[in-house]
């Protein structure tokens, strides 16, 4: 039991040991302070926090000895643009991060939020979050991923073409994305990779797995990089 019990605790102590590894003395004072806007995709639900994509977006730029530090996740599972604006936003406000992320919206089509109340509120969002950043570029938005070809999905969905109702929403975020000249990661593709690849969805078959979620982080990162 002992040697079992090593090796499940050897990827949360590699993430430990990454994220308060030694970083060069010349970055001090540069601190990158992240801060992820979302719903259950960016808790990491169908995982958990620590294996989340952004805590592994920090691990690869920590491997880079960059001063990257999540100083919150403010995501919570189920919640819509309304509630990213009552509950979230204040909390970012208060946090003034320098980098930021956000990826919401699927719980806006699920409920039968309209595209017209969606796009006021997402575009609200991006506005303030603009707002805090002292570089309006640094806020990465993320497009909506079909999870349509999730195990689970027509449990959730029995009368609306999922993949076309939420083409239509990342149509709207990339529209408000691009008035605002921000970088927009397209997750929408991952569909592809999930068809050729269960193992890239949780055990609750509706959410991506660690090694979902790891795909994720590749697929940001490769975006974002050049930005430190």
């Amino acid at each position: 039991m002992k040697i079992y019990r090593c090796f499940f605790l050897i990827p949360g102590l590699l993430v430990y040991l990454i994220l308060t590894a030694y970083v060069d003395p010349s970055n001090l004072g540069k601190e990158i302070r992240y801060v992820a806007v979302g719903d259950s995709y960016t808790i990491g639900t169908g995982a958990s926090p620590e294996r989340s994509w952004p805590m592994q977006l920090v691990v690869k730029f920590r491997l880079r000895e960059k001063p990257f530090t999540l100083i919150a996740n403010l995501a919570r599972a189920g919640w819509t643009t309304q509630q990213v604006i009552d509950y979230q936003l204040p909390q970012y406000r208060t946090l003034i991060p320098n980098f930021a992320t956000v990826l919401i919206g699927t719980n806006d089509w699920v409920q039968g939020v309209d595209a017209q109340t969606f796009r006021t509120n997402f575009a609200y969002i991006l506005d303030e979050m603009t707002k805090i950043l002292p570089d309006p570029g640094h806020l990465i938005v993320l497009t909506l991923p079909d999870f349509s070809v999730a195990p689970k999905a027509k449990h959730i969905e029995q009368t609306r073409d999922i993949t076309l109702g939420l083409s239509e929403f990342n149509g709207i975020i990339k529209e408000e994305a691009q008035k605002r000249k921000l970088r927009v990661v397209d997750l929408f593709p991952f569909a592809k990779e999930v068809k050729a690849d269960a193992s890239l969805i949780s055990y609750d078959g509706l959410h991506p797995s660690v090694k979902g979620y790891t795909r994720w982080a590749d697929i940001v990162y490769e975006e974002v990089k050049d930005l430190y």
